[in-house]
């Protein structure tokens, strides 16, 4: 639902909170458990210098880092339900050393004394084994990252406690909504024997030999809109092998990039308001390399106990991912999470099917069910009407031909309600789960298992009987299972939410059956209020009262003027590399990717006789905008004046180039 009406699952957090502290935050008030959190989101770049520090994570010595992949970025999350605060940051590095952790807290203690300490900030790393290293202490590590490299603990000191203070800066009141799933196919055990080695009823507790759980806690302000997100999920961020050089955050790294992207519209990669964490767990045995290990000299299965071929031993036996390559391995693993973790509903729309009616009583009009394809005859009368559905409703209802984008259409009033009321009444051990729909068949079903399963969760009362009234409170047409939905049958176009609209029912009824079983209604949140329009609601308004307008001016006139120059900010001091495309109306420059972009690589190459080389790629995308181009490349020089060093500034840019509409790319 875009949001929920009624009671919401919250989420209780527990750790110990102080007062103390630059430009605090508004105060809590004094009954936590019935007012919002105050919440804090925070990203900051900690990539470091790209060029000649040792690659943390795979412990080879050749590897040394010459360009840029993707950026790397601290993500930090305040929660304080009045009586404590916690702090949790994820940082895309390859894990959090001690002394790491210890330098973030000083720098911490020295900015706000006693408000962020060791008992309640948790640091976290993504895994990536393709950040910087040198940020250790102890000898068996500075063995293998080339000692402890001051150029590279200062950005990720820096970019950790930058990233809190953002969040310090921007806490609200809010609410933080938690959902659990599982994730397939894109995790593999690479240590399967050591796996059975475990007791065989411990085994069997559990259907597979990987920990597929995605939990995610979503963080909203009090009208429900979105601030962030964190979640976790088991696998190695090794999408990114052994042979890259470059910095990259890897699959954990590219959901985090995505769920950014989606949630920030039209802002580039590390800018904009919403913080989407993807953080590592129980990964030890866990690799995305999906297609499991092979002799890479003979494409036959390494041997299964020892991972070693018979020509070659260990060296030659190597997993890969389910891509053709690092690259395209890393956008689907990271991909595969983020789509786990954003399954979400649309804003509301019917399909071209809906106007076909049921057995029960057809259309009048050419309407078939069964249609995934659009109509252009009556989508041109539907733009003409009301307009076009956007691309995101689109994209987000797929496979379904949009006939009418009602979560898009504010007139007279609008056409399709967006707050939706979930509610569970219990009369002895009856459940009355009061739907605001038409649940089909199986989606019933799904949902009557759900809800019993929780009731029955604290193990006293195993007799619950579930039933579900329908059509209560709101109506919202039908609402399917996701495979339903794929056939797009009238019920699956009267399916508003889209396709994920069941997933969402689910979640929000099986918390609050959650809660009547722990006897925890009460601490439950209202959720935010539907509208209540005026009674005369078509009420056509009366002729226009008449204009006035201040002596000595005319209509039209302006109150303010615009200011004759305005300058872009440029984010060229955060960035390698941007790619440009000119904007002709203007006659300006626009940026539209940095190298923090998926589709750049930034290559830097230590030549001979002090001479470095940078290689700038631009991967275009089939959807990039047809246009005049250009990529510029910024850096830093260090040179020998007289007896002094000097660091200085240079830049250079491609000449125009030009790119066209793809014949393949409709």
């Amino acid at each position: 639902m875009t949001a929920v009406s009624v009671t919401l699952i919250v989420l209780l957090v527990t750790r110990e909170s102080d007062t103390a502290g630059e430009t605090d935050p508004p105060a809590p008030t004094s009954d936590p458990q019935h007012s919002p959190y105050l919440i804090g989101v925070g990203r900051a770049d900690c990539t470091g210098p790209p060029a000649e520090i040792p690659l943390m994570g795979y412990a080879q010595s050749s590897q040394l880092a010459a360009g840029i992949h993707t950026r790397l970025y601290s993500r930090a999350f305040i929660v304080d339900d009045g009586r404590k605060r916690v702090v949790f940051v994820t940082a895309d590095v390859g894990m959090i050393s001690q002394r790491l952790r210890l330098e973030v807290l000083r720098a911490l203690r020295v900015k706000y004394g006693d408000l962020y300490r060791q008992d309640n900030v948790a640091l976290s790393g993504t895994h990536t084994h393709c950040g910087l290293g040198g940020f250790f202490q102890y000898t068996l590590f500075m063995l293998s990252s080339k000692g402890y490299i001051p150029e590279s603990v200062q950005p990720l000191v820096d970019g950790i406690v930058k990233s809190i203070d953002i969040a310090h800066r921007n806490m609200r009141p809010g609410r933080i909504y938690r959902k659990r799933g599982d994730l397939g196919g894109s995790s593999l055990n690479r240590s399967p024997h050591s796996y059975m080695n475990n007791p065989e009823e411990e085994r069997h507790r559990y259907e597979t030999n990987t920990d597929n759980q995605v939990v995610v806690l979503k963080f909203t302000d009090l009208d429900g809109d979105g601030i962030g997100m964190l979640s976790w999920f088991a696998v190695h961020a090794v999408s990114m092998n052994y042979t890259n050089r470059m910095v990259s955050s890897d699959n954990m790294g590219h959901a985090s990039y995505l769920m950014e992207q989606d949630k920030n519209p039209g802002e580039l990669p590390g800018q904009g308001g919403f913080v989407a964490g993807f953080s590592s767990s129980n990964l030890g045995d866990v690799t995305p390399n999906i297609k499991g290990p092979f002799c890479i000299n003979t494409m036959k299965p390494c041997d299964y106990l020892n991972s070693s071929c018979p020509v070659g031993g260990t060296k030659m036996c190597q997993a890969f991912g389910p891509g053709n390559d690092m690259f395209e391995s890393t956008r689907i693993i990271g991909h595969n999470i983020y789509m786990k973790a954003k399954v979400s509903t649309c804003k509301p729309a019917l399909g071209h099917s809906f106007a076909a009616g049921t057995t029960d009583g057809g259309g009048d009009l050419n309407f078939t069910q069964g249609a995934t394809d659009g109509d252009p005859f009556w989508n041109g009368i539907r733009d003409a009407l009301v307009g076009p559905p956007s691309n995101e409703t689109q994209d987000c209802h797929h496979p379904k031909p949009i006939l009418f984008s009602t979560g898009e259409i504010n007139w007279p009033l609008p056409w399709h309600p967006q707050i939706i009321d979930v509610q569970i009444i219990t009369v002895g051990s009856v459940a009355i789960v009061a739907v605001p729909g038409e649940f089909t068949t199986m989606s019933g079903r799904r949902l009557r298992a759900a809800v019993k399963q929780e009731l029955e969760s604290d193990g006293v009362n195993r007799d619950w009987e579930v039933v579900l009234a329908g059509l209560s409170n709101v109506y919202t047409h039908y609402i399917t299972t996701f495979e339903e939905y794929q056939v797009q049958r009238y019920e699956g176009a009267s399916t508003i939410f889209g396709p994920h609209t069941l997933s969402a029912y689910l979640q929000k009824y099986a918390g609050l059956a959650r809660a009547i079983a722990q006897d925890e209604v009460s601490k439950l949140p209202p959720g935010p209020e539907p509208p209540f329009f005026e009674k005369n609601l078509f009420n056509l308004l009366s002729a226009a009262t008449l204009d006035r307008k201040p002596d000595n001016t005319s209509f039209g006139d302006v109150l303010q003027q615009v200011y004759p120059v305005y300058r872009p900010v440029r984010p060229s001091d955060k960035t390698f590399v941007t790619v440009e495309i000119f904007d002709n109306r203007t006659e300006t420059w626009e940026i539209v990717h940095t190298d923090a972009s998926w589709e750049t690589r930034f290559h830097w190459l230590k030549g001979s006789n002090r001479q470095s080389n940078a290689t700038v790629e631009w991967h275009i995308p089939a959807t990039a905008q047809a246009g005049s181009y250009r990529i510029q490349h910024f850096g830093h020089c260090k040179q020998l004046k007289g007896l002094q060093t000097v660091i200085t500034p240079y830049s250079g840019s491609s000449d125009t180039f030009t790119v066209t509409p793809s014949f393949y790319h409709l």
